[in-house]
């Protein structure tokens, strides 16, 4: 917390927001704080001042002058009667009124039980001292922050019950053609659960995506106009030409592979190859030898 001369403050001493972009709200307790002490409230804040359990009130951009129950004691007499420390313990709640980005994930399943993952992201802004009430009465401080990840932990359910609504009736293929009603399914049910914490709900985009990456590949594939078939054998090609596989070409179309001239074509590696043909013997001239009848061998012809 910054106090310099009992100066209440949301900034650091080199001028940065302790909110930021990613706390909703910030709780500050000290024993300094006193009537008298000046709270300073920046444009894109309110600030809710708390005493045992009980909101005092509630400041809007500005600066101004605590007047709490200690009236019989000023600030500076119990400053020093206590020794710098008051009887009383406040807390200087800030809340962050400016739109802030919250990011859910999760996992779904279509109507073939395929898994899908999801992501959805949405802004969300305070708006009104009263939801500033609504926020610190009904999401409880952990420690002394309030960030977006705790948004998003309670609104996760609400995102994936909505989700599932549509997702688990509907086919993998066909889910982006309903990323529409999708959405507006969930920014419903997510506006109605954050209302009740006084969180105003943005804008909102929905992601959908296959968890297997060779299905997110087939369905690209199926989405330029080819046939399942077609789809599994343009993929099988693909993964061929990536190792360098000279039969990719061929696994594309459905054709066995074959080696030789022309562009598919050539000598079939299923088809026998022809019996090799011995070169004929050459021509004796040497005269033939014929048996002459009587057991022996006659003269030669």
């Amino acid at each position: 917390m910054a106090i310099v001369r009992q100066v209440i403050t949301a900034l650091n001493r080199d001028g940065t927001d302790m909110l930021g972009t990613r706390n909703v709200a910030i709780k500050l307790v000290d024993e300094s704080i006193v009537s008298g002490s000046l709270l300073t409230v920046e444009s894109n804040h309110f600030c809710i001042l708390k005493s045992r359990g009980a909101v005092l009130q509630v400041y809007e951009t500005g600066q101004y002058p605590l007047t709490t129950p200690d009236k019989p004691l000023v600030g500076s007499i119990v400053q020093g009667f206590f020794g710098g420390a008051s009887p009383w313990v406040y807390e200087v709640i800030y809340v962050n009124r400016a739109k802030l980005l919250v990011r859910s994930t999760g996992i779904a399943t279509s109507a073939e039980m395929a898994e899908v993952s999801y992501q959805a992201d949405y802004y969300i802004h305070i708006d009104t001292r009263a939801a500033a009430l609504d926020l610190i009465t009904h999401m409880p401080f952990t420690g002394l922050v309030i960030d977006t990840r705790e948004i998003a932990d309670y609104a996760g359910p609400a995102i994936e019950q909505a989700i599932n609504q549509v997702i688990q009736v509907t086919r993998l293929e066909h889910i982006n053609e309903r990323i529409n009603e999708l959405r507006e399914t969930v920014k419903s049910h997510l506006s109605d659960f954050l209302q009740v914490y006084g969180i105003l709900l943005n804008d909102l985009k929905i992601l959908v995506l296959p968890r297997d990456q060779r299905m997110r590949e087939l369905i690209a594939l199926q989405a330029i106009g080819l046939s399942p078939v077609e789809a599994v054998r343009y993929y099988l090609a693909l993964q061929m030409a990536e190792r360098g596989l000279l039969s990719a070409p061929n696994a594309a179309i459905g054709a066995p592979f074959s080696v030789g001239s022309g562009a598919l074509g050539g000598l079939r590696l299923d088809t026998p190859e022809p019996p090799m043909t011995q070169p004929a013997a050459q021509a004796s001239t040497r005269p033939a030898i014929v048996p002459d009848g009587t057991g022996g061998w006659g003269t030669p012809v």
